[in-house]
């Protein structure tokens, strides 16, 4: 790969990458303040459909653009990309309807199975996205596939803070105006559709010249409709269902939490309002997966380089820098959260409410983070078959369990299986990896020292937090201010807490030092630091 060419994608890449991280805490912020503004049954409501707009999102932004980017990078020449780009527009337009109609129609139906017929006005306002989707998709494919990361960028980000803004307008027009859950959730959806349109704006000179103008006759052999069909099933499908993990666990629990805490016993009020605090526990994952998976990231392009240049110890040297640092990283999230959640719940959401479902949960950042690490190394190897048998294992023990656990344990129970099913995955994935991928786990002691240090940050943070209550009284430390300023506290222990501890127990490398922030100066003070000792 010529060196200017490389630096496109590497760019590139970097442009993406930060757009992606902004939208994603976007994506996870807005529910906060969601959440606070309409309540726990609220919340509810707009989680219970949230699923379905995140799988149309995973299909328009990650899935479908990425391997339409493949077919578009494999043509010989601009009239080929054109005509591949037109082509599977059309294979995505006719999905598309199919899906828009199937939510229209099944909209009563599928809310029947989620346990709240209400619901079905607002599924019917989310399937509307789905016309969009081709249209985005194709743009964003079509541009990622000749290297230009901007429109997809740019497209992104519009499409969040568009979504964003409505959400939190409708949310206050809501309270201010009085309306129901149902009638919030219901315009809180539509913006996604509004989102999307907004998005698919970017693309519109794109889109009158090469997929509504004219066809410009080929210069070269196209695969037909019926083989590229085929292409976009399997290889699309697997990305698109490697993207969209998290999601679907979630659509999981969509139909199963609500009707399972009936079923045990709760009025459906009750239900709703635990779902909903159940439900506090995504955004929270989300920023931790945001944290843990950001900076391993950066990692991304030596990986791909290294792969191009045919240099097999560069890249197990860069596979092992990423997922040591993106374990690092998860751990130092989950363990941290764990021990601060209470502080976090009064903080955040203003009470105390399913902690324990909500310390249960957040796990799932550390398998979430580690499937996302090695989902990435495994794509750049094109090994695909340990990710979908792994994906299919874990999306099955969900299934089967998590409406038992539910009757038997509450949100705590379906907490628990949203973790096992994760840690499902991962175990597939790992035993189904190169020996060398598995090996990057298991060398120099690594996860022992990451595990006994995670340990320690955890026991000074919780006995941290304890002492400071202990000082404050109990009424004070109930409050929502102090809860925040134990957060903050407990959070700068934990950092220096486990920084100190990486240090002396040289659980980085330099390499897996210097992808994190302040890494090159922590390396310059540690390296003085012995010379003035020496």
């Amino acid at each position: 790969m010529p060196k200017d060419h490389l630096n496109t994608v590497f760019k590139g890449a970097l442009i993406l990458s930060i757009s992606s991280l902004v939208a994603k805490i976007l994506s996870a912020v807005y529910r906060i303040p969601l959440q606070n503004m309409v309540g726990n049954t609220g919340f509810y409501v707009y989680q219970q459909i949230y699923p379905l707009y995140g799988i149309g999102m995973t299909f328009a932004l990650n899935g479908f653009p990425n391997f339409i980017s493949k077919l578009v990078a494999e043509q010989p020449d601009e009239t080929s990309k054109s005509l591949i780009a037109r082509r599977a527009f059309h294979i995505l337009s006719g999905l598309s309807l199919v899906v828009f109609f199937g939510l229209q129609l099944g909209a009563t139906w599928i809310a029947a199975h989620m346990g709240d017929v209400n619901l079905a006005p607002i599924i019917s306002a989310v399937a509307w996205m789905f016309v969009f989707m081709p249209w985005l998709a194709t743009g964003r494919g079509y541009y990622q596939g000749k290297f230009l990361m901007g429109p997809t960028a740019v497209s992104q980000l519009i499409e969040q803070v568009v979504r964003v803004a409505i959400i939190i307008m409708a949310a206050y027009f809501s309270v201010r105006l009085g309306w129901d859950n149902y009638r919030m959730g219901t315009w809180a959806m539509s913006s996604a559709p509004l989102a999307a349109i907004c998005s698919s704006l970017i693309f519109t000179a794109f889109g009158l010249r090469y997929l509504l103008a004219p066809a410009p006759a080929p210069t070269h052999p196209l695969p037909s409709y019926r083989k590229l069909t085929k292409r976009f099933v399997i290889e699309g499908g697997t990305l698109c269902l490697v993207a969209a993990v998290v999601i679907l666990l979630q659509l999981v629990d969509s139909f199963t939490v609500m009707r399972g805490l009936v079923h045990q016993g709760q009025l459906p009020e009750v239900a709703k309002a635990l779902k909903g605090v159940y439900d506090r526990g995504q955004p929270l994952v989300q920023l931790g997966l945001v944290v843990a998976t950001a900076f391993s990231a950066t990692l991304l392009p030596a990986l791909t380089d290294a792969l191009a240049k045919r240099q097999p110890i560069e890249f197990k040297r860069q596979t092992q820098a990423m997922v040591h640092v993106s374990l690092a990283l998860s751990m130092a999230a989950t363990v941290g959260l764990v021990a601060l959640m209470p502080q976090i719940n009064r903080l955040l959401f203003g009470s105390l409410e399913g902690t324990t479902a909500l310390r249960i949960y957040i796990i799932s950042i550390l398998f979430a983070a580690l499937i996302t690490t090695y989902t990435s190394v495994l794509q750049s190897l094109n090994e695909y078959t340990a990710m979908i048998i792994g994906i299919i294992a874990g999306l099955a023990t969900k299934v089967l369990a998590n409406y038992i656990f539910v009757v038997h344990y509450g949100i705590n129970g379906a907490s628990a299986v949203t973790v096992l099913s994760l840690a499902v995955m991962f175990a597939v994935m790992w035993l189904g990896s190169p020996e060398d991928l598995q090996q990057v786990l298991l060398e120099s002691g690594y996860l022992i020292k990451l595990l006994a240090l995670s340990a320690v940050m955890g026991i000074v943070v919780i006995l941290s937090c304890h002492q400071i209550t202990a000082l404050v009284g109990p009424i004070l430390a109930n409050t929502r201010g102090m809860a925040g300023i134990i957060t903050v506290i407990g959070v700068l222990i934990g950092v220096l807490v486990f920084v100190a501890g990486a240090v002396y127990a040289r659980l980085f490398m330099i390499r897996e030092w210097l992808v994190l922030p302040y890494g090159k100066r922590l390396i310059k003070a540690v390296a003085k630091g012995k010379e003035h000792h020496s």
